[in-house]
């Protein structure tokens, strides 16, 4: 017989309580439990009778089996004009606001010190997108 059995601690994080307050459930009876030395083990039908929830809800998520490579990039560019920064901006925003779906994570973020004239262009996200949009800047540079 195959039967899973949780710590107080794995109940409580399962039904987001304090373990205190899953002992007490023990203690009082609402909660049927198997005392192992001085530990207690709840098994999953156990659970689901407390709860009403199904045995199945409590089995934990599989495994995610598909690699995500995300790429974190800087790009400082000198003397630079508040035009030309207002067209990178844009650019580069639209862009990654028009990118679709899970795998197509993209952040942007911007910062333009007018008195250096220094732009730094900060993208996270798939390797992908981030190489289109390094491109995209190249591109708008002159590159």
């Amino acid at each position: 017989m195959n039967q899973t059995l949780y710590s107080v601690e794995q109940v409580a994080d399962l039904l987001g309580l304090h373990p205190r307050t899953v002992r007490n459930f023990v203690r009082d009876g609402k909660l049927k439990a198997i005392r192992a030395g001085k530990q207690y083990r709840i098994a999953a039908e156990d659970l689901a009778a407390m709860t009403g929830r199904p045995t199945s809800s409590f089995e934990p998520e599989p495994l995610r089996r598909t690699r995500y490579v995300e790429v974190s990039s800087i790009v400082e560019i000198d003397a630079i004009d508040p035009e030309t920064t207002q067209r990178i901006t844009n650019l580069l925003v639209g862009t990654a606001g028009s990118q679709d779906g899970d795998d197509a994570l993209l952040h942007v973020e911007i910062v333009y010190n007018e008195q250096r004239a220094r732009l730094k262009v900060i993208l996270i996200g798939d390797i992908g997108a981030i190489s289109l949009m390094l491109k995209l800047l190249h591109t708008v540079l002159g590159g």
